[in-house]
């Protein structure tokens, strides 16, 4: 029996992360038998099932942060996401040194959606953000990007049919990214939203940006030029329309413009293990689910995904 649907349908790629470190923060504690917290299990399994309940992807694919701070993006600037080590116990969802509590709920996070046939892709040296640009890119299929973090806005594409599913208030309040709300937001095209937190910074992501250069003035100066070349193209030209005051902001600013774009941009190229992505609609080993609920104080949440993917 077909246990998967794929085809030409939406392709809903997880920012899994980015999902789990919410339901963590956001879910009251709960714990399996054996004292063991469950919460941020539960809480992902919820949003899945409220996602895939509303949105019926058929294909469905979990991007996995096998290195969330890369040494590549550290060496080209290495405040990138430096403030998010130095907490021992975070207490906000974008610091990312992982909690105790939440750290024993991962094996459990990846048994879970191993036994309800939920693909899940990553790759070495790379972030979530980077599977997801690289799927998302040339993927011939309409695609919804589920995520709680503003970078991967770079990746809205209205002509590809490429959109963002944002959660920063909460699956239940999540927004539909598209270009036109990119622009009434930030004054900017999707495709411009990378340059434009280079230039802005971004303190979530440890980028200091260009010292007083703020969202008005990025936004101005994209539009103006384009993107980024185009603007450093005029700091070198003295005809080109740019005042003396941002004209030296962006010329102190050329060590960190040197090397800010390539630590922001979302890596589009992986070699990627594809095998699988489709959307479950029955988990392979439903006596799996059933044992692993059991065990883990799941019942609930598994029962909804169950339903979510069956229905």
């Amino acid at each position: 029996m077909t246990t998967t649907r794929s085809g030409s349908g939406r392709l809903m790629l997880l920012d899994t992360a980015s999902m789990y470190f919410r339901a963590f923060f956001g879910v009251p504690e709960i714990t399996a038998a054996d004292g063991i917290p469950v919460n941020a299990v539960r809480g992902l399994l919820d949003m899945i099932a409220r996602l895939v309940g509303e949105y019926r992807p058929t294909d469905l694919v979990c991007c996995w942060d096998e290195d969330w701070r890369p040494q590549w993006r550290v060496d080209l600037l290495p405040s990138y996401k430096a403030h998010r080590v130095v907490a021992a116990r975070p207490t906000a969802v974008d610091v990312e040194e992982v909690p105790d509590p939440l750290e024993v709920q991962i094996p459990i996070i990846l048994e879970a959606l191993e036994a309800f046939g939920i693909c899940v892709i990553g790759a070495p040296a790379a972030e979530a953000d980077d599977v997801i640009g690289t799927l998302a890119t040339d993927a011939g299929q309409p695609v919804d990007i589920v995520t709680g973090d503003r970078d991967l806005f770079q990746l809205v594409d209205d002509e590809a049919d490429v959109r963002v599913l944002y959660i920063g208030r909460g699956v239940s309040k999540h927004e539909r990214v598209d270009n036109a709300w990119v622009r009434e937001k930030y004054g900017i095209d999707a495709r411009q939203y990378a340059d434009f937190a280079t230039l802005r910074g971004d303190a979530s992501d440890g980028l200091p940006g260009v010292p007083g250069v703020g969202d008005k003035t990025a936004a101005t100066l994209l539009n103006r030029f384009g993107d980024m070349a185009g603007i450093l193209a005029a700091v070198d030209d003295p005809d080109a329309d740019l005042g003396p005051g941002p004209r030296g902001k962006i010329k102190a600013a050329a060590d960190y413009l040197a090397v800010a774009p390539q630590v922001v941009a979302v890596s589009r190229d992986l070699d990627l293990d594809r095998r699988g992505i489709g959307c479950p609609v029955t988990p392979p080993d439903p006596q799996r689910v059933i044992d692993l609920a059991e065990r883990y104080n799941l019942e609930s949440p598994a029962a909804r995904l169950v339903q979510a993917l069956t229905r």
